[in-house]
């Protein structure tokens, strides 16, 4: 078990981010889960042909050691509204002595494998390299989905903060995953065959939703304080919209394009996003929301300088009835 003392400093410092570096991360090593691969076989399927065509031999040994990613291509990230582009700069960034060390600890006692060789020798010439890798992979593998990823967080958060508001911490972190507890001033990750007990100190907790972690949770230890991947709610319905026809049984009713756009609105997504899913003018997408919305199909909410828009309860039914009148 490891054990996390809090002091009131550090209950004031939980803080929330997400990381399109982390979630690249977690993808890549799904295929050694058969239940996380079985979760995620939808986009399995759907970026299957694209990534097989690139070369990433730095990126998958990098990630080979089922216990350990070097730091340095997992930056913890600052805030909610963390771009690809910053944490793949900090990558390039990492200094000499960090690669050095990360990697003398990657597959425990075993020789670091030749083809990494270079970058341990000369990291700066070869991080350059390992970075075109990593934004390959992300224009490939992660891009074409991050909106959907994105609006799955950013519902995590939002709920987080109602448990937040309605219950304090004790609710917030009560229920955030399985393998943790807070309880008697202490965070508790229950992994029987890890011993660690240490105090934060003020440096509060960093909590990271990442929906390629699922079910698991990682627990990342450093100076500036811990930081927790875990694995949000929802995770199952990441993949339904995606799969939806574009225009479901209801579109007789509500016309074709208000129509998809309410299937696409399982999740919180912005008018930019929705606009690119369904092929639309920012405009366009604009008017049919304002229509939806003032029906009670859909439901606002501000998050930074975004607006995100999702399907209330009743336009879920709505589509519910329209497809099961289909089936009959």
């Amino acid at each position: 078990m490891i054990e996390l003392l809090v002091e009131p400093g550090d209950l004031a410092r939980i803080r929330f981010a997400r990381s399109p570096m982390h979630e690249l991360v977690s993808s890549m090593r799904i295929a050694d889960h058969a239940d996380r691969a079985r979760m995620h076989q939808p986009w399995v399927r759907s970026v299957r042909g694209a990534v097989a065509g690139l070369r990433l031999d730095l990126l998958r040994l990098l990630l080979a050691d089922p216990r350990y990613v070097p730091e340095f291509l997992m930056p913890s990230p600052e805030r909610m509204d963390t771009r690809f582009a910053d944490e793949l700069g900090r990558v390039r960034a990492t200094s000499e002595v960090a690669v050095r060390g990360q990697l003398d600890l990657l597959g425990g006692d075993a020789p670091l494998p030749e083809t990494l060789r270079p970058l341990y020798e000369h990291p700066e010439r070869h991080l350059g390299r390992l970075a075109a890798e990593v934004e390959a992979y992300w224009r490939a593998a992660i891009e074409p989905v991050w909106p959907r990823l994105a609006g799955l967080l950013d519902a995590e958060v939002g709920y987080r903060a109602d448990q937040l508001t309605s219950g304090g911490i004790v609710r917030l972190l009560g229920n955030l995953h399985p393998e943790l507890e807070y309880a008697e001033d202490a965070l508790r990750i229950l992994w029987p065959t890890w011993q660690s007990r240490s105090r934060l100190d003020g440096a509060g907790v960093l909590l990271v939703p990442c929906v390629f972690a699922w079910p698991s949770m990682l627990v990342d230890i450093n100076p500036q304080g811990p930081t927790l991947i875990y694995s949000p709610r929802g995770v199952g319905q990441v993949w339904d919209g995606s799969a939806r026809s574009s225009a479901p049984p209801v579109a007789d009713l509500l016309g074709r394009s208000r129509a998809a756009l309410l299937a696409t609105l399982d999740l919180p997504l912005s008018t930019t996003q929705v606009a690119r899913d369904l092929g639309l003018s920012a405009a366009s997408v604009s008017e049919h929301l304002s229509v939806l919305r003032r029906s009670g199909l859909v439901t606002s909410r501000r998050s930074g300088r975004q607006v995100l828009y999702q399907r209330t309860a009743l336009g879920t039914d709505l589509l519910g009835a329209a497809s099961r009148t289909t089936i009959r």
